[in-house]
C-alpha cells in the first residue's frame, strides 16, 4: 500500500496557541485522525511538574509561615501552576530561597541543569519584612494527572502535590471539505492547540502521532509479551500477604532474623530472592525449608 501524502502546516503560533492544518486527507480521515490525535494530545504526552515540597519550619500543609501573606495550602496551589520542561527519568530537586520583601515568583526557583520554567512571572507568594521562605521542590516527569494522596510519604514536613504533567491544555479540531484538482471530496483537518508553553503545537502533534504509530506497530508486527508469573502470585495473596512473619508459625529465631533483615510480611517473603535469604544472619538452607513449610500451610507457594 502506497504512503499517503498530505501537508502538515502550522498556520499560527503565538502566546502558547498553535493552529495546525493537515490536508488533503481522503474522505473520512479528517475525523479519524482528528479524534485520535486530540485524545492522545490531551492524555499521553510526557511533561513535568513539581510533585512535592519541603519548607523549612513547616511540618504540614495546614499551617502558615511567619511573614508570608499566603497560607501553606495556597502556596502549594500556586506551586502546582508552575510549568516546567524536564526530560529526565529520575526525580530532581530545585531550591526556592527568598528573604526579600515583596513577591516571590516562579523565576526565583533555582532549577538544576535540564530544567526550564515556562512561566517565570507566576506569583507564588508575598513576603513581609523579616519573612524568609526556604523550600526544596521535587520535580518529576510523567504522563497525565497524579493525585497527591496516591503517594506514600513518610518523611515529616514533606508535602505531596497533585501533579498535572500534560503539556497540552486544550485541543479542538474541525473538518472541512477541500479541493484536489476537480475533486471536492477531500478533508481538511484543523487542530487548535493550547499548550503550557513547554512545547509548541506542531511538535505536540508529531509526538502524539509517534505514540499512535507505536501502538499500531504492535498490531501490524506484534512482539511477544512475556508474562511475569511472580507478579500474579504476589497479587493473589490477598489478606495473607499482609500477615507478619510472626503470625505464620515460624520459630522465634527465624522470625526475628527475617524482621531484622527487612522481611516483615508474607508478601515481602514471596518477593524475596532465596539466594539473598540464605545470606541473612541466623538463616540457612534448613531455615528456608521451615519458611516454605509455614507458607505452604497458608496456601502460599515459596
Amino acid at each position: 500500500m502506497s504512503q499517503k501524502l498530505f501537508e502538515i502546516i502550522e498556520e499560527e503560533n503565538k502566546n502558547n496557541y498553535s493552529k495546525v492544518v493537515i490536508t488533503p486527507l481522503e474522505q473520512g480521515y479528517g475525523y479519524t485522525l482528528g479524534n485520535s490525535l486530540r485524545r492522545v494530545l490531551l492524555s499521553s504526552l510526557k511533561g513535568a511538574a513539581i510533585t512535592s515540597v519541603k519548607i523549612a519550619g513547616v511540618n504540614h500543609q495546614f499551617s502558615s509561615l511567619l511573614g508570608m501573606k499566603e497560607d501553606i495550602v495556597e502556596f502549594c496551589l500556586n506551586l502546582k501552576k508552575v510549568r516546567l520542561s524536564y526530560d529526565g527519568d529520575k526525580p530532581t530537586t530545585a531550591a526556592l530561597k527568598v528573604s526579600t520583601v515583596g513577591e516571590v515568583k516562579a523565576g526565583d526557583i533555582k532549577v538544576p541543569t535540564g530544567v526550564k520554567i515556562a512561566n517565570p512571572g507566576l506569583v507564588l507568594a508575598v513576603l513581609n519584612k523579616g519573612a524568609k521562605l526556604d523550600a526544596v521542590l521535587t520535580i518529576e516527569s510523567g504522563v497525565g494527572y497524579v493525585q497527591a494522596d496516591t503517594k506514600n510519604v513518610s518523611e515529616i514536613g514533606l508535602i505531596p502535590l497533585d501533579a498535572a504533567f500534560s503539556p497540552v491544555v486544550r485541543v479542538n479540531y474541525k473538518v472541512e471539505e477541500t479541493r484536489v484538482g476537480r475533486l471536492t471530496n477531500y478533508d481538511k483537518l484543523t487542530l487548535d492547540i493550547v499548550t503550557d508553553g513547554t512545547i509548541d503545537g506542531k511538535s505536540a502533534v508529531q509526538q502524539a502521532a509517534s505514540i499512535l504509530v507505536d501502538y499500531f506497530s504492535q498490531i501490524v508486527n506484534p512482539k511477544k509479551v512475556e508474562k511475569k508469573k511472580e507478579d500474579h502470585a504476589v497479587n493473589d495473596l490477598g489478606a495473607v500477604g499482609k500477615l507478619s512473619v510472626e503470625e505464620i508459625g515460624l520459630p522465634t529465631r527465624v522470625a526475628n532474623a527475617l524482621v531484622k533483615a527487612g522481611y516483615e510480611t508474607v508478601e515481602a517473603l514471596v518477593k524475596a530472592d532465596k539466594n539473598e535469604l540464605v545470606k541473612v544472619r541466623n538463616l540457612g538452607e534448613k531455615s528456608l525449608k521451615i519458611i516454605s513449610a509455614a507458607l505452604g500451610e497458608k496456601g502460599v507457594a515459596f
